[in-house]
């Protein structure tokens, strides 16, 4: 029996170092969703901030943010501090640059700091007549703020509404709505340790029913196990990594076995593969186990995919 139970551990660390290892070192050194939660954990204090001074959510603050600067990494937002594609308009006097958009001649504003380009734009919601619609939903009513920002004519993109609501919904930004005397709604059904310093430190996201935190700068596999109470081997697994893999900023780190397929949201909607992504980085992004995801899409350990694939998580 024990020698049974050994080799299915050999076999599964065979596995996961294939998988691994089987990336182009662009995905392994590119990834987009890693980039994605990174944006999250560095600006939701900001979205938060701006819900309280302006009642306006934060979810949406920050699917907005995430969605207009690409995670932070557009231009507008690298060189002039613009995450939500503000354009000049008749009010603004402060500095501007000129960029392509609807027109070759655009002028979007130019901001000293990320800060004051999440300050600007609750004050360009807020104190827009066309916008005062939006300040008649609910706070928690991401949906309705997301078709409302559309109706008011913020995109010119027919699908922008879906697209901000699907960028809530995959990411749970909602949990950031209910934000209320230091706490995150996302805490409120967790074990006693999620009150712990660590989870002070860390936020705690749910993905597909399981609990992850997102690495920061320092976080070792260790002190993961240590301040969580989970060991290291049990992390290793449940997030489909060798035995040697140190942690990255950005890598997403399930705190529990994840699911067999994504979240009942995804039922009909396959996965199209982006550039810079692996079969392990979506396992990641959708709480899959990577075992699961080959098992789904009929695919051999030596499987190679390809920008353009499409793939089942569900």
């Amino acid at each position: 029996m024990s020698n049974n139970l050994s080799m299915r551990y050999r076999f599964l660390a065979f596995f996961i170092c294939l998988a691994y290892f089987c990336m182009p070192i662009s995905a392994q050194q590119n990834n987009p969703q890693a980039d994605r939660w990174r944006y999250i954990e560095q600006y939701h204090d900001l979205a938060i901030e701006q819900m309280q001074r302006y009642h306006i959510p934060a979810s949406i603050t920050l699917a907005q943010g995430l969605f207009e600067s690409n995670a932070g990494k557009s231009e507008l937002a690298r060189k002039h501090n613009n995450h939500f594609g503000i354009k000049k308009g008749v009010s603004w006097t402060g500095p501007t640059v000129m960029m392509r958009d609807d027109s070759p001649t655009d002028l979007f504003r130019v901001y000293s700091s990320v800060r004051d380009s999440y300050e600007d734009h609750s004050l360009f919601l807020r104190n827009n007549a066309r916008y005062a619609v939006l300040f008649t939903y609910s706070i928690t009513d991401y949906r309705s703020w997301a078709h409302g920002l559309k109706r008011c004519g913020y995109a010119t993109d027919p699908q922008y509404a879906q697209k901000i609501i699907d960028v809530v919904e995959a990411y749970n930004l909602s949990q950031f709505d209910s934000y209320t005397s230091g706490r995150y709604h996302a805490r409120s059904n967790t074990s006693a340790q999620a009150e712990s310093e660590f989870f002070r430190t860390h936020i705690v996201y749910r993905n597909n029913r399981c609990y992850m935190i997102v690495a920061q700068a320092g976080d070792t596999w260790d002190s993961v196990a240590c301040e969580t109470g989970t060991k290291p081997w049990n992390l290793l697994r449940y997030n489909d990594y060798p035995a040697d893999y140190r942690l990255q900023p950005g890598d997403l780190v399930y705190l529990q076995q994840k699911r067999s397929k994504a979240d009942k949201y995804y039922r009909g909607k396959p996965h199209t593969v982006q550039a810079g992504e692996s079969l392990h980085s979506i396992s990641q992004r959708y709480g899959i186990r990577l075992s699961k995801l080959y098992k789904l899409n009929r695919m051999s350990l030596d499987t190679q995919i390809g920008v353009g694939d499409i793939l089942r998580v569900r």
